[in-house]
């Protein structure tokens, strides 16, 4: 497979093949979501015990960069320890917190986009929206988080800031995770249509007060249904 090597130094065998494991999932090369190889193929792979493939595995699956599902495999959580971290603090974080740390990075990357865009990152844009659209409609909230990561994280590029854009890749697992867990909503999920939708045509239109408006919106029409939701789960039923 490429990319993987034979280990040269025994007495660093399993830490050399968890970084090799990083590498995999920092290119790429195993997205997030899908199933990694085996035990037995990375064994072969890498000419190592199952037993120090096991443990590489076992140390990435505390950091947590992979998840191990009984019976089926092991799977890419996120691609880098930074966005492992940022996951971990973004699940007991306020969600009004989150949403704050979305309108700040996200309300700033519309306006810029609007600036900077090209035909070519428009045209993607209204490809990923109806991906989006197609999602949103059918209320899987998992694959409806993923598609409003990449639809968003597709914005932060056009605005052509390498810097930005890498520190977006990392913290979109965090960023998103909010979105899996809510409940979908018909009447919330056509108010995000809505603006997801201005929020394209501003960028086209090269209206960055347009498109910060309407990203304002999105962060807002998110952060409030979560906030309501954290706080109905966590409110203690009353008794008669």
């Amino acid at each position: 497979m490429e990319g993987l090597r034979q280990p040269r130094r025994a007495s660093t065998l399993t830490a050399q093949v968890a970084d090799q494991l990083r590498d995999q999932l920092a290119s790429g090369r195993w997205p997030v979501g899908g199933r990694i190889p085996g035990e037995q193929e990375l064994t072969e792979l890498l000419g190592v015990s199952r037993n120090t493939v096991r443990e590489a595995l076992r140390s990435l699956i505390h950091l947590g960069l992979l998840e191990a599902r009984v019976g089926d495999g092991t799977y890419v959580r996120v691609s880098s320890e930074l966005e492992a971290v940022l996951l971990r603090r973004a699940a007991t974080a306020r969600a009004s917190d989150v949403a704050e740390l979305r309108a700040v990075l996200e309300e700033h990357a519309a306006a810029v986009a609007a600036e900077r865009r090209t035909e070519a990152d428009v045209d993607r844009l209204r490809e990923l929206l109806d991906e989006l659209r197609e999602h949103n409609s059918g209320g899987v909230m998992t694959e409806l988080a993923a598609a409003d990561g990449a639809f968003h994280l597709a914005i932060v590029r056009a605005g052509g800031n390498a810097l930005l854009t890498e520190l977006y890749e990392h913290m979109g697992a965090a960023l998103t995770s909010m979105v899996s867990e809510l409940p979908w909503d018909a009447d919330i999920a056509a108010e995000h249509d809505r603006w997801h939708g201005a929020l394209v045509d501003a960028i086209a239109a090269r209206d960055a007060v347009a498109a910060r408006h309407a990203a304002v919106m999105l962060v807002r029409l998110t952060g409030a249904h979560a906030i309501a939701e954290r706080t109905d789960s966590t409110t203690p039923e009353r008794t008669a």
